[in-house]
């Protein structure tokens, strides 16, 4: 099975956010809009979002619904996803940056 690292998530069926606490070298200004990203996605669509880093540092958002969950959007969630690849692409790209040069210990591309 493939290595993951969870960076955050949010569950609409606990309402809770978790952070995880290896990543707390992070801006608080960059924690508090991972926050508004998970929380404002488990609002509008439901299920549990996680975002993980995977072997090679990349970023991916992972769904989670529970069976017979009848108001859980899947296509609200694809978009949603879409939504959050495309208005906070630098973001996202600047944490794959960070994971991979502090945790996978890669150097920097020019």
């Amino acid at each position: 099975m493939e290595e993951k690292t969870v960076l955050c998530g949010a569950s609409s069926y606990e309402q809770k956010y978790y952070f995880n606490q290896q990543f707390s070298a992070l801006p608080e200004s960059i924690r508090q809009e991972l926050q508004i990203m998970c929380v404002l996605y488990t609002e509008d669509v439901g299920g549990v979002l996680t975002m993980e880093f995977d072997r090679d540092g990349s970023l991916e958002f992972r769904v989670e619904a529970h069976e017979g969950d009848y108001l859980f959007d899947d296509i609200g969630s694809a978009l949603k996803i879409k939504q959050y690849q495309t208005e906070k692409r630098e973001l996202l790209e600047s944490l794959e940056l960070f994971y991979r040069v502090f945790f996978l210990g890669k150097e920097i591309p020019d």
